[in-house]
């Protein structure tokens, strides 16, 4: 049988992927806070870390993740609504906790916005510093783009 080479498409499809995403808008991600508190676990995460820590005390020497994922996940289908009330109710209880800490975050967040007496608003702030990325980004998509023209012509030159 005979073996397949590893790069059996030709140059030109390659060099397609290659600046496929040249042309792409990329979306902007807001910088993460990190105080802001983490959002909690459904009921299903808090039976998975119960489930792990057993299923790692009866299978010492399983090291896959996968593993554990999914016999968690077969447990949890087969177990029954009552069997998961106890794992509802820690998470409705964690969910409230949450909700609490996360009020007193946003009311801290608040009262440090309103100490911050600048003339522009946090949206002007903002629209300037989008603007700056919005124009990088253009910059390094305009040189993927050239690079990927100079590449096209150094294939057509050398394969003349």
């Amino acid at each position: 049988m005979p073996k397949a080479k590893a790069d059996s498409k030709p140059a030109e499809s390659r060099l397609k992927r290659k600046g496929a995403g040249a042309g792409r808008k990329q979306t902007k991600k807001a910088a993460k806070d990190p105080n802001k508190p983490k959002r909690p676990p459904s009921a299903f995460f808090v039976f998975m870390s119960d489930f792990r820590e057993q299923y790692k005390k009866d299978h010492p020497n399983n090291k896959s993740v996968a593993t554990v994922g999914k016999a968690c996940g077969e447990k949890w289908q087969s177990l029954s609504d009552e069997e998961k009330a106890p794992y509802v109710a820690r998470a409705l209880k964690k969910k409230e906790e949450y909700e609490v800490t996360i009020q007193a975050y946003n009311k801290k967040l608040e009262g440090k916005d309103e100490e911050d007496g600048s003339d522009k608003s946090k949206s002007e702030v903002n629209d300037e510093d989008e603007d700056e990325v919005d124009s990088f980004n253009n910059l390094i998509c305009l040189i993927c783009m050239i690079l990927t023209i100079i590449e096209w012509f150094l294939t057509l030159f050398f394969t003349l």
